[in-house]
């Protein structure tokens, strides 16, 4: 095991980003996020359980959730596992945010404050052609006016961001570079250009943790690589079942079995049996 712990885990996720006493991090790293746009001076967390409105209602479990100083709303996820329906769920969970803005009575103007959603993504998004930043607004299809500032998605897909450690422009970028790497390294970089990583070099070495602390990282590492032994196990299932698909067509076609064995990789008493 390494010096530091995996941000990708859902103990290590929260250790960093999810605690009231560290919440300057969150501060630095969603300002640096929306650099230019805005800055946060203070954020206060928020119950991270939305329940059921009604009977039959879902409910709703965030990994982080909080508000901002004016008011704006901020839920920042971590997904490790690939999901069909990751947009869905974004939209969703902005949704279902806003809608607990409204308030009983007739004195209410619908004065609804931004509901922002960080998607941390281990995984490509379908049809995202591989760009590590997407940003979706609401704007006028045509024109590409905005519409309204309300609702914000950023989704970061963490396996297209490729740079090094000294091809890192800005600090976001460096953030996204340390959270990458984190497990891998003995020491955290940029130190010394930013004292908001020194402060998170001390949080996530894994000597610093508590007994307590340490079982529940275990216990989350260890779910983190069943998750991911389930997806590469189900990707290597995938990727048999077609190799014999492509063979039996071929086979069909009449296609020599040599050249289906070079084609497919199986060995020629496997196409035999097809």
């Amino acid at each position: 095991m390494g010096r530091f712990i995996n941000p990708f885990t859902d103990v290590g996720f929260k250790r960093i980003f999810g605690q009231s006493v560290h919440k300057d991090l969150l501060i630095d790293f969603l300002n640096n996020l929306l650099e230019g746009e805005k800055q946060i001076k203070d954020i206060s967390f928020l119950d991270k359980e939305l329940l059921p409105e009604f009977q039959g209602d879902r409910g709703t479990i965030y990994d982080i959730y909080c508000t901002t100083e004016s008011g704006e709303e901020f839920i920042v996820e971590m997904q490790n596992c690939e999901q069909a329906y990751i947009r869905e769920r974004a939209i969703y969970y902005l949704c279902r945010a806003m809608s607990r803005q409204g308030e009983c009575g007739a004195n209410w103007k619908f004065n609804l404050k931004a509901v922002y959603g960080i998607f941390f993504l281990n995984f490509e998004m379908k049809d995202s052609e591989g760009n590590f930043r997407t940003d979706v607004v609401l704007s006028d299809r045509d024109t590409h006016v905005p519409f309204s500032d309300k609702l914000r998605f950023v989704f970061l897909q963490l396996p297209c961001f490729k740079k090094e450690e000294s091809e890192c422009e800005n600090d976001f970028e460096r953030w996204i570079y340390v959270l990458k790497n984190m497990e891998t390294l003995q020491r955290l970089p940029f130190k010394a250009r930013k004292s908001v990583f020194e402060k998170l070099e001390q949080i996530v070495d894994i000597a610093s943790l508590s007994k307590e602390e340490r079982m529940k990282y275990d216990e989350s590492i260890k779910v983190y690589r069943d998750q991911l032994a389930t997806l590469d196990f189900a990707k290597q299932k995938g990727r048999a079942e077609e190799r014999l698909d492509i063979a039996k067509k071929m086979k069909a076609s009449s296609v020599p079995v040599e050249t289906i064995s070079l084609c497919t990789g199986l060995s020629l008493d496997e196409i035999a049996g097809l």
